[in-house]
């Protein structure tokens, strides 16, 4: 198998965060993501009977949350300290947020249940696949978003402001704000 980091001294924590190619098996990354599993539990555990814990718990597991935020659990996430949370903002049931690469949330944005939002990326090349190489890019979803239930959002795409994204919508590329997008791939169906 080729040594596809000679002569990149970077953990493989920094490549992730670069958005290169890195190897998720890693016992740095591994310890990361046990913390957020179990603090993701534990929110899940403390949501239905203290939300002053709850919001604690939240704290400490995401990146940054805002004033008002409430997410329903559970909640998945592969890291959580690579996602930040706008105030005033609401999440149904069943979030995952998969933070390889940043995740923002702006203000005010709703989210429907069984929403995805998944910045990993894999090789097409098989080889590298087989090699368990991975990236990532960010995701950004601006203020006043409402995220319809089981939409999912892909790597490296930003949704502007205001903007609807229907239920069950795959958005594969960047929408832009005061619309309303649709669909596998989501497509720009109305101006708002």
């Amino acid at each position: 198998m080729p040594d596809y980091f000679a002569g990149d001294t970077r953990s493989n924590r920094e490549r992730m965060l670069a958005g290169d190619l890195y190897i998720a098996d890693d016992p740095e990354l591994e310890a990361a993501s046990q913390r957020a599993i179990a603090l993701a539990h534990r929110y899940g555990e403390v949501y239905p009977v203290d939300q002053e814990e709850a919001q604690v718990v939240l704290e400490e597991l995401l990146g940054s949350v805002g004033a008002g935020v409430n997410i329903r659990p559970p909640l998945y996430v592969d890291y959580g300290s690579y996602i930040t949370i706008g105030s005033g903002t609401f999440a149904n049931y069943g979030l995952t947020a998969l933070d390889v690469a940043p995740i923002t949330i702006g203000d005010d944005v709703q989210i429907g249940p069984n929403v995805q939002l998944l910045t990993p990326t894999h090789p097409l090349d098989p080889e590298q696949r087989r090699a368990k190489l991975e990236a990532a890019e960010p995701i950004v979803v601006e203020d006043n978003v409402w995220l319809g239930g089981g939409a999912i959002v892909l790597a490296g795409v930003t949704i502007g402001v205001n903007s609807v994204i229907g239920a069950g919508a795959v958005v594969t590329k960047d929408v832009p704000p005061n619309v309303v997008a649709v669909g596998n791939p989501a497509r720009v169906i109305r101006r708002l």
